[in-house]
């Protein structure tokens, strides 16, 4: 099975695991690499450093949260990469991490939001389910919960508009629903530029699927 995984998907899906065991055995020593928010607390301060943007995407809040990150990361994140190429798959992935992570930043500092650090490789699975349904608009997608097969293009906009209604009303709890729409909106922007499309120029003759 693992063979037929292409090598960057590979390497995050076995990064998210042992990073995941790791926290089992000495969670209390990632605490530095987990998203601090810009401000934290009553006395104004804060426990945020600029790598926690990369490294928050490694660490998991629950077998749960690990489980179905890395279930969309091998669904979405292999195709794209054997579309892509390894270097800009891993490009892709990376800019959706951070931009969810800025986006989260500026959303919670923005609304007051209560100071909680953010772990959790959401935001660039958003990001891919987003180029999945841009370059692959009509394949079927299988959901587990429930089990409804629906086309690519389908399921973004689902996913899209639960995380946009979910995050202006406060609902499911302690989720970074922002952090999601980021990496989608970071996602989208980067296939736009790689494109030529607005809002960026046109960068000349070339073939991007």
């Amino acid at each position: 099975m693992f063979k037929n995984i292409p090598p960057v998907t590979q390497a995050l899906l076995w990064s998210n695991v042992i990073v995941f065991l790791l926290q089992q055995v000495a969670g209390g020593m990632f605490r530095g690499f987990e998203l601090w928010p810009l401000v934290s607390g009553m006395a104004m301060e804060s426990n945020f450093l600029p790598w926690q943007l990369v490294t928050y995407a490694f660490l998991h809040g629950s077998f749960g949260h690990l489980f179905f990150n890395m279930l969309a990361l091998f669904m979405f994140g292999a195709p794209l990469e054997y579309t892509w190429g390894n270097r800009r798959f891993a490009t892709f992935y990376f800019v959706c991490v951070v931009g969810a992570g800025i986006t989260h930043l500026v959303v919670t500092a923005l609304l007051g939001l209560p100071g909680l650090p953010t772990v959790g490789a959401s935001g660039g699975v958003y990001g891919l389910l987003l180029a999945y349904g841009m370059l692959f608009p009509r394949q079927r997608v299988m959901l587990l919960f429930p089990p409804i097969p629906m086309e690519a293009r389908t399921l973004v906009i689902v996913f899209g508009a639960l995380a946009f209604l979910m995050g202006i009303t406060g609902a499911g709890g302690n989720i970074a629903h922002f952090a999601h729409l980021g990496g989608m909106l970071f996602g989208w922007l980067l296939i736009r530029y790689w494109r030529g499309q607005p809002p960026f120029r046109p960068r000349g003759p070339r073939r991007f699927h």
